[in-house]
């Protein structure tokens, strides 16, 4: 029999690649979506059998049908508000999707599919500030925003699940990752379009903030082989899924606008006004006990995903503007 999977949150970034490998993999893969989701990420999946039912995080009674419909062997909830300076403007909103969903998500799942394996798509902004670097699986949450509140209710939700009431859910804590599918208000896809549009003289400039500011920047795929890895492994248990490795916003900008043959300094500027707090120290994952206990380690470094990015931006704005690459000899200053 053909192992079922329920995908929240399908058509974002993760979810569009999670599902793909599920598919790959001769899963029967449904996908929860809303009636207003944007499915561009996910068009070509319909042939490869994807299917869709309407539901949402915060509409308990539409988890219960997906959950009793398609009595799934392994659910991952990926669906989230996951902008975080969006949580402060909507803090209530996030919180009712980001964790009040997530327990609507396990009741369904606990009372219908108790067989049921969980996974709980957490983040490092549940670290907030910390006070040491890299952080892993026995650092201290101390979140700095609605957001990470909120993940870190969802988080302490799934160990209630598991310690309490049996079921086999993790957490898998996600630092910063990044694809060609990144949205375009997420700095990595703001720097790869940049760099893009510049190289084909369709502007000339881009604002950004803290250039200092470090991440520890992985591919989504990657991420998404340690999601399943999770739920494949003998022992629930919730793990760190990183790169190790930190790199900063200038050192984003340089690899990107390189790849498209430009001085990155010359077109960069910093506008105070997006400047936050220096993080210090920064937010780096320590990937140790991932490993060692599911033998997962990022098969993409740095320089390959800026690369991946960059270049799929160019093919995307060559497209949308009928432009043609042009030699950084012929921009003018």
């Amino acid at each position: 029999m053909r192992r079922r999977a329920l995908v929240t949150g399908v058509a974002g970034q993760d979810g569009s690649y999670l599902a793909e490998q599920l598919l790959d993999d001769g899963y029967a893969v449904t996908g929860l979506v809303r009636p207003t989701t944007d499915l561009v990420r996910i068009a070509h999946l319909a042939a490869q059998g994807l299917e869709l039912v309407e539901g949402d995080l915060t509409e308990h009674a539409s988890l219960l049908r997906a959950v009793r419909d398609v009595q799934p062997h392994e659910v991952y909830n990926l669906g989230a508000q996951t902008f975080v300076p969006r949580s402060f403007e909507r803090p209530l909103e996030t919180f009712a999707t980001n964790a009040s969903g997530v327990w609507n998500l396990l009741e369904a799942v606990h009372r219908l599919a108790p067989r049921a394996r969980f996974f709980q798509a957490a983040t490092s902004e549940m670290f907030g500030r910390p006070a040491s670097s890299p952080q892993d699986e026995a650092s201290p949450f101390a979140p700095r925003s609605p957001y990470g509140l909120a993940k870190l209710t969802a988080h302490y939700a799934v160990r209630h699940f598991r310690e309490e009431r049996g079921l086999f859910c993790v957490s898998g804590i996600h630092f910063n990752h990044e694809s060609p599918r990144r949205g375009a208000s997420f700095v990595t896809q703001k720097v790869a379009t940049a760099a893009a549009r510049i190289a084909l003289g369709l502007q000339q400039t881009v604002a950004l903030g803290n250039l200092d500011a470090q991440r520890d920047w992985g591919h989504a795929a990657d991420h998404v082989r340690a999601m399943r890895a999770m739920l494949a492994a003998d022992e629930a248990r919730d793990y760190v899924v990183a790169t190790g490795r930190g790199s900063s916003v200038r050192e984003l900008c340089a690899a990107a606008f390189e790849r498209v043959g430009l001085d990155w300094s010359r077109h960069v500027v910093v506008d105070p006004k997006l400047v936050r707090p220096a993080e210090h120290p920064p937010l780096v994952g320590d990937p140790a006990r991932a490993r060692a206990e599911l033998g997962w380690s990022p098969r993409y470094d740095f320089a390959e995903l800026v690369a991946e990015m960059t270049d799929a931006a160019m093919a995307r704005e060559e497209a949308a503007s009928g432009a043609s690459t042009r030699r950084p000899g012929d921009l003018s200053d």
